[in-house]
């Protein structure tokens, strides 16, 4: 009889440590599925204002790139890095990883934005004072390839922002015309009967992925009768064609690097008047494209 009565007990104390296990672990349970449904909330919010703070920098970008009367390169391209990381960000798993690398990213291309609008005011304040000199338009060109100059190296310093790939990409790509005098130095100009060269420059990004050494690039420069300038030689990729103006050739070295390029007028001609196109092409897929105008 005693020992029926210590069996019971027994059984009454295991079934009551049992009980308060299962109610602890229905409570860390509950708990932890809380805790993650609220981090997922944060997430989701910190994720969308991320996504607004790079709307509100892209309408920043686009009002800049419409008041400038000259088209800017440099905003242009800043402005298609912005549309990258959105697009990137719409598509990203929601972690508290990956919102931190984006936030990383959209604080690069902010410090990238400060400098570039600065510059960008401190060009039309520059502009509006020299339009009203005689010389002007030599005067304007003159400022604005050593504002030109200086972007491509900033560039250079925030191409990381760019998501490494395995090819070869090129940003700052722009054109223009030069006159080029007998000491060697060249002078930038619009005027189309007046350039000896057309001026071709971009930066080829650091990549980590692509091996050093020796890379070639096509250069394709459009003029505005639609003719291939240049070399005008043909290249065959599987099924295609591409008729190119000259080829880059460089060492690469991991790291950004500056490259400008010419083309030189036809022997007894000029240049036509009117707008060009330029593109870069890594084999035959096109990396960059840019416009520029002669008059």
């Amino acid at each position: 009889m005693e020992n029926s009565q210590k069996t019971s007990t027994g059984l009454k104390v295991g079934l009551g440590i049992l009980l308060v296990l299962f109610l602890g672990t229905a409570f860390y349970a509950s708990k932890l599925y809380t805790d993650n449904k609220e981090t997922e909330k944060t997430l989701i919010t910190e994720k969308e204002q991320v996504m607004n703070d790079l709307n509100i920098m892209a309408a920043q970008y686009d009002e800049a790139i419409a008041e400038s009367e000259i088209k800017n390169q440099d905003l242009i391209a800043a402005r298609e890095r912005i549309t990258g990381l959105m697009d990137s960000l719409k598509v990203s798993q929601t972690s508290v990883n990956s919102l931190w690398r984006y936030k990383k990213k959209f604080m690069a291309l902010q410090e990238e934005m400060d400098v570039l609008m600065a510059e960008n005011d401190k060009l039309k304040v520059e502009n509006e004072y020299l339009a009203t000199s005689l010389d002007s338009t030599q005067v304007q060109l003159a400022e604005r390839t050593v504002f030109t100059d200086s972007l491509l190296v900033q560039n250079t310093e925030l191409a990381t922002v760019v998501e490494d790939a395995a090819a070869l990409q090129t940003v700052g790509l722009i054109g223009m015309g030069v006159i080029e005098r007998s000491s060697g130095k060249q002078i930038p100009t619009e005027r189309a009967k007046r350039s000896d060269k057309i001026k071709v420059c971009f930066t080829v990004a650091k990549n980590k992925l692509t091996e050093a050494g020796d890379k070639e690039l096509y250069v394709q420069v459009i003029d505005p009768k639609n003719n291939v300038l240049g070399a005008n030689e043909q290249i065959q990729f599987e099924d295609q064609v591409l008729n190119y103006s000259l080829i880059s050739r460089f060492n690469y070295e991991n790291r950004n690097l500056n490259i400008c390029e010419y083309i030189n007028v036809l022997e007894d001609s000029k240049f036509e008047e009117g707008r060009y196109k330029i593109n870069v092409f890594n084999d035959k897929e096109l990396i960059s494209s840019s416009e520029f105008v002669m008059k």
